[in-house]
């Protein structure tokens, strides 16, 4: 369990998170592996909806949402892997 209390433009807010761990671990070991955690799964949504449109996507039937979301993962992945120098070229 986590108890969490931010304020943001003087609003205070307060959250309690559960998460599933088979270890009982310390704070200060648990806090940077569930952040490190958030920020690769809210880096990689970000991404795909911005540079692949995917909260526009309309493709609902059958297969082809599955299908759509392996080819755009594959495609960021080949992204991200070219080397930096002829990202911009």
């Amino acid at each position: 369990m986590v108890e969490s209390t931010r304020e943001i433009n003087g609003k205070i807010t307060q959250e309690t998170r559960l998460y599933i761990a088979s270890p009982a671990l310390l704070a200060n070991l648990v806090g940077p592996m569930i952040r490190d955690h958030w920020a690769v799964e809210n880096c990689l949504h970000w991404v795909m909806d911005m540079v692949f449109r995917d909260d526009d996507c309309r493709v609902r039937t059958e297969n082809a949402p599955a299908n759509f979301a392996t080819v755009k993962h594959r495609a960021q992945n080949l992204i991200a892997r070219r080397p930096e120098r002829t990202r911009n070229a």
